[in-house]
């Protein structure tokens, strides 16, 4: 039982991804761009043997046509989108849920957000939501006071 849980949330290749993030962030620290911490943190991936492709192209289609493509900031092993941002501020729902449409777009198991902009590196562990519940929604301060007004 314990083989299948690390299989299904990829705990092994997840641990390996968020450590060569902390080795990217310790040696080059905030300040940069995304690409610059995407960039290093392909090369300490390759490094460690672990295949990851840069700007992985996701294509998302509409009964049956293509109606928009997205790039990934790295598709790992076929099996974990990571998402890389460089924030002075916390991470928010919003990209959470840009993770989770390109969890769903993919249909990997897990994901891997970062953002390298503060002094620590912060990371969040997605999974994606239930199939078939189409993209998150983003709920703005107006749907929040119009629930609120109904009670």
């Amino acid at each position: 039982m314990k083989s299948l849980v690390v299989y299904t949330t990829g705990n092994d290749l997840t641990y390996r991804i968020i450590g060569a993030a902390r080795k990217v962030h310790n040696q080059i620290g905030m300040g940069y761009k995304e690409e610059v911490y995407e960039s290093s943190l392909e090369a300490e991936l390759n490094q460690l043997g672990i295949d990851g492709i840069r700007q992985y192209p996701v294509s998302v289609e509409y009964e049956e046509q293509q109606v928009a493509i997205f790039y990934l900031d790295l598709f790992v092993n076929d099996h974990v989108v990571v998402e890389v941002k460089a924030f002075s501020h916390l991470l928010t729902n919003d990209e959470r849920a840009q993770v989770i449409n390109y969890l769903k777009a993919t249909g990997a198991s897990i994901g891997l957000l970062f953002n390298f902009g503060r002094r620590k590196l912060e990371y969040r562990r997605i999974f994606p939501g239930k199939a078939g519940t189409g993209p998150i929604q983003r709920i703005g301060r107006d749907d929040i006071l119009r629930s609120s007004r109904k009670t």
